[in-house]
Parts: structure tokens; C-alpha cells; sequence
């Protein structure tokens, strides 16, 4: 493994000799746009290991992405490689359906400490709440980015991560699943603890959510890339483009229905991935991703 090619692979060719905010802010954007958030390897028949040199392989030779077992393992390497403080932290993603979260951690995220602040680090959620710089560890401060405004709140030691959403102009509504997303002003996205982690305490949720028929990575194919002023996202046959604050505080939507000779192609361009096995597109499940 070899951080020079890791460099590499995301394009980044700025400093980082130093550890500090602004060159880990630099890597974070730059891998959100080069390393899909994808878990097409459950529709291709592959098994996806928690392991560090596989994950290496896949992300970084073979030019795939990954979730955020791979996305934030892979990244707490890189950093740790340049002297950061590096802590793995375990979260718990909100259902909106269900209105609450599971029982057991199902996220991968990072703590990073750095110059007496704390900043939590993720570059594993893809789609629209996806950060995309890290976040100062501080509870009831609006932190503006690109995608949105993103806040933490604690209560008792449960921090609790949202998003304040902008309106939607969808370009195409009739295409759109989810006819409440105007509506929708601050959606939560997951809660964590600050207990440490160990990558091993992720090795049953690794295994349950590409097995668990009822797991959201079984039944959605996804694969999402942010690009320079948005994000886009392939889930089952669906390809959704964002364009963020295109104006007046809205965001433009655009979606489209590809059919099956579509797929491969949509992949290589727009998301930079070409697979080794046969893909089977898949979207069974009425959960929301947006």
C-alpha cells in the first residue's frame, strides 16, 4: 500500500507535509469526488471484506468505490499516514420510514483531533448527505457547506447529525418517487457516541448488510458520486442528478429511468467504474435515499 498512489487515485497533488485542517479538508474533497459511495459488489456476486488491503485493491488499483466500512477505513489509513490523530467512531443511520434508528451500529465514521479540536470526518455516506468537509465536533452550531447546512446536536452524550434541506426544483417531477421532499426541512441523518472502535466491532454489521434480505444494500443498488457542484446517484435503473443552490436556495434535480443496455455505460462515464462481473440492477425496496 502506498500513499504516493493513493494520491493518485483521488488526483490530489497538493501538500501534505503538515497535518493540519486545510490539507485534510483538501483529501476529504477530493476522494468525495473521485471514490464512489457503491455497493455493487452484493449485485455482482462479490463478497465485500472488511479488510484494509483489500480494500486498498478495490478502491485504489482496481478504481472502484465502496461503503463506508471501505470509504472511511481506507481514509483513516491515509490520515494516520500523515500524523493525524485518527479515531474510529460507530453510528447509527436514521430511518425516516421508521422515524428512529437500529439497534446495533451500522455506519463507520471519524474522529479526528487536531490542534485541541475535535472534527468528525466521513466521506462513506454518498448521496445527497454526503459531507463534504469535516465537521467541528460542536452541538447547535449551523455549519454551511455546499450540499447544505449540517449541524450537530448532543443531548447526554448522543451526538445527533442533521441536515437543513434547500428546496427542490425537479426537473421532471413525474419521475420522482418521493413526493414529500419539499416538505422536508432538517432530516437527521445518524446518531454516534464518542466510544472508540475497533474495526473489528464492524465485522458483524459488514456481514448482516450484504446478507440481511431485508438490508437496504440488498435490495438498492447504489452507486453516487459527488461531482464539482452536486452529487449524482444510480440507484436500481434510476439516475438522479443535483445540481446544489442553483439558485434562490433551490436545488435542481434532474432524473431519469435508464433501461437495462443503459447501465454499464452510465457506469464508466459518469461514475468512473467498470466492473469485473456481471451487474444486476436492483431497487425493491421503498426506502428513500433522498
Amino acid at each position: 500500500m502506498d500513499i504516493k498512489e493513493y494520491f493518485a487515485r483521488i488526483s490530489y497533488q497538493g501538500s501534505h507535509s503538515k497535518p493540519d485542517l486545510a490539507t485534510m479538508s483538501d483529501i476529504v474533497q477530493h476522494h468525495i469526488q473521485a471514490v464512489p459511495f457503491e455497493n455493487l459488489s452484493i449485485h455482482c456476486g462479490e463478497r465485500i471484506e472488511l479488510d484494509l488491503e483489500a480494500t486498498y485493491n478495490k478502491i485504489v488499483r482496481k478504481k472502484r468505490g465502496g461503503w463506508c466500512m471501505e470509504n472511511n477505513y481506507l481514509l483513516s489509513w491515509v490520515l494516520k499516514i500523515l500524523g493525524y490523530d485518527v479515531t474510529l467512531l460507530g453510528a447509527k443511520v436514521f430511518v425516516p420510514e421508521l422515524d428512529g434508528y437500529p439497534e446495533e451500529i451500522d455506519h463507520l465514521l471519524l474522529r479526528v483531533d487536531l490542534d485541541g479540536k475535535s472534527y468528525i470526518v466521513d466521506v462513506g455516506f454518498g448521496m445527497a448527505y454526503q459531507l463534504w468537509q469535516p465537521m467541528e465536533l460542536i452541538s447547535g452550531t449551523d455549519q454551511p457547506q455546499t450540499p447544505g447546512v449540517f449541524r450537530f446536536q448532543e443531548e447526554n452524550g448522543t451526538w445527533y447529525l442533521e441536515k437543513v434541506k434547500r428546496k427542490q426544483w425537479v426537473l421532471n417531477p413525474s419521475t420522482s418517487t418521493s413526493p414529500n421532499v419539499e416538505d422536508e426541512v432538517c432530516r437527521r441523518i445518524y446518531l454516534f457516541t464518542l466510544q472508540p472502535r475497533d474495526i473489528e466491532e464492524f465485522r458483524g454489521c459488514n456481514a448482516h448488510l450484504q446478507t440481511a434480505p431485508d438490508s437496504l444494500f440488498v435490495t438498492k443498488s447504489i452507486c453516487s458520486l459527488q461531482t464539482a457542484d452536486g452529487v449524482r446517484a444510480l440507484v436500481g435503473w434510476k439516475l438522479t442528478e443535483i445540481k446544489y443552490n442553483y439558485r434562490d436556495n433551490m436545488d435542481l434535480v434532474e432524473i431519469r429511468m435508464l433501461a437495462d443496455e443503459e447501465i454499464e455505460k452510465t457506469l464508466r462515464e459518469k461514475f468512473n467504474v467498470t466492473l469485473d462481473k456481471k451487474f444486476v440492477p436492483v431497487n425493491t425496496s421503498k426506502l428513500s435515499l433522498f
